[in-house]
């Protein structure tokens, strides 16, 4: 994985000239001192002819956002809503229509011949179920992250897309986006010089984004199908908490790794082409919101990524907490060997390293004269910037995402983020979840994607 020296900065600064020749920057894109600055752009060759009818599986927050999102799609209807509580049946007709067809049983979606798709929007427990059997009554997938709840469950969900060449997207949506294509183009160029560390961060204080979600006032057996929804995990006497704020409680969710840390998974692995982490340590606890929950609500995790075929050996440091609402949103940072960048789905900031050295002895003899005993030593000066941003009017990652989706759908193609990318993506992130309960290091074979013994 060794460069030799000085390739990658001709080879990065080569290619850089070519893509964003547009931008006036002068010969050198680092030679000016301001901050250099470039539009990212989306051309769409999109064929709304071959109409798509869609079906809603799971119309809680994010199924009903990932609803709003496909219907921008040109030539995607949607015909059909399933959901196991009363009131969001109600409000899919308010939202999209009243000739909706409504139903809590999953299946009488599946059964129907004018749904072409499905999204999954159901808590995380509920995915692999659902996803097989949608796939083997031929209709295509779109499940949201993490894609499975537990380690054990991908293989089965990637054999049903092998067997049954459906079309299956995994919704961690910043992986189409603008901001994770540049960013592997630049690492691929030398940007940053050798890999050797990456970050990501999310912070959270307010009640909804923490997931305490409200609770409809007439919630009750008989407005939730409470046995419908622990048919498949423990049974439990009906908890309106256990429903409406699932995401706290191990039996449905994934926690802040399963919900969060995968977002930064996916898109570190589409930048960088990595299969995963070898090694896997978290820690964290239950800090401040006491409301009965059983996840934490700080956790850090420290993963080892082995060297191979597309990257060196790095180390990779996650962070979430729901305590600090004060620090931004969230990012991916990658450091180089010359320089680093921080990605989001819609901006790259690249940040390169400069030295400075000097053969004059005039130089050299005042450095010693001042205490430097090493003045022929490379000095690290400021690092030179450059921004890379959507333009204006970018509809954003989740649409590139869902509109991958439709694509592959129409021109029997690819997606970015098939079954065994998505399994790669979440596992990670749930064996994050098991080193913390089990206050261990977890160890996996991210190519054949196997847990390993320490």
């Amino acid at each position: 994985m060794k460069e030799k020296p000085g390739s990658s900065r001709r080879g990065f600064l080569k290619k850089l000239g070519t893509a964003t020749a547009a931008v006036a920057i002068g010969t050198d894109v680092f030679a000016a001192k301001k901050q250099s600055f470039a539009y990212l752009k989306r051309n769409f060759g999109i064929s709304p002819n071959d109409q798509v009818n869609l079906a809603l599986i799971g119309a809680g927050g994010q199924g009903s956002t990932d609803t709003d999102t496909a219907l921008k799609v040109p030539g995607v209807k949607l015909v059909a809503v399933c959901d196991l509580y009363d009131g969001r049946l109600d409000d899919a007709k308010k939202r999209w229509g009243t000739d909706l067809f409504t139903t809590k049983i999953y299946k009488e979606i599946l059964n129907r011949k004018d749904v072409d798709a499905v999204i999954i929007g159901t808590p995380d427990f509920w995915h692999q179920q659902i996803s097989i059997d949608a796939m083997h009554a031929g209709k295509h997938v779109y499940c949201e992250k993490p894609m499975v709840h537990n380690i054990t469950e991908g293989p089965a969900i990637i054999k049903a897309q092998q067997e049954t060449g459906k079309i299956f997207q995994v919704g961690s949506q910043g992986v189409s986006s603008l901001g994770n294509e540049k960013a592997k183009e630049l690492l691929k160029s030398g940007a940053i010089g050798q890999l050797n560390y990456a970050e990501g961060f999310w912070a959270r204080r307010s009640p909804i984004e923490v997931w305490q979600y409200p609770i409809p006032p007439d919630a009750s057996t008989q407005t939730v199908d409470w046995e419908t929804y622990v048919s498949n995990t423990h049974k439990r006497p009906f908890d309106e908490k256990r429903f409406f704020r699932w995401r706290n409680y191990t039996d449905y969710g994934t926690g802040m790794a399963g919900d969060l840390f995968v977002h930064l998974f996916s898109s570190l692995h589409f930048v960088t082409g990595s299969f995963g982490p070898e090694k896997i340590y978290a820690s964290g606890g239950l800090r401040f919101w006491n409301d009965g929950r059983e996840v934490p609500d700080v956790l850090l995790g420290t993963f080892d990524y082995g060297q191979n075929d597309t990257h060196p050996a790095f180390n990779l440091s996650l962070r979430c907490n729901f305590v600090d609402g004060t620090s931004g949103s969230t990012y991916l940072r990658l450091v180089g060997s010359d320089g680093a960048m921080d990605i989001t789905w819609d901006k790259v900031v690249l940040k390169r390293n400069k030295l400075f050295e000097s053969e004059d002895p005039f130089y050299i003899d005042k450095m010693k004269m001042s205490g430097d005993t090493n003045p022929e030593r490379k000095r690290m000066l400021a690092p030179e910037e450059i921004t890379y941003e959507a333009e204006k009017g970018y509809l954003g990652g989740p649409y590139d995402h869902m509109n991958n989706f439709f694509t592959a759908i129409r021109n029997n193609g690819k997606v970015t983020e098939d079954a065994t990318f998505g399994y790669r993506a979440a596992a990670p992130a749930l064996l994050c979840n098991d080193s913390y309960y089990k206050n261990e290091p977890m160890h996996w074979d991210p190519e054949k994607m196997v847990v390993k013994k320490g």
